[in-house]
């Protein structure tokens, strides 16, 4: 599986998926301070999974998208 962890997300997790082997890029390393529209992109863009602990924002994004 491959992982995108967005800002948001406790490095712990990041660090503890790579010990166990796991692709992870973490949105601090290689683009801070990322639009959540970006990040989204590249998750979808890259195939990964997106890991966020931000659950407002992006249930709120979501539910704009679905409501339309």
């Amino acid at each position: 599986m491959r992982f995108l962890a967005d800002e948001s997300c406790d490095f712990s997790v990041v660090r503890a998926l790579r010990a166990a082997k796991y692709d992870v890029v973490a949105i601090a390393e290689v683009s801070p301070r990322g639009d959540d529209d970006d990040v989204r992109e590249t998750a979808v863009s890259d195939e990964r999974i997106l890991i966020t602990e931000d659950k407002v924002s992006w249930f709120m994004r979501v539910r704009e998208e679905r409501v339309g």
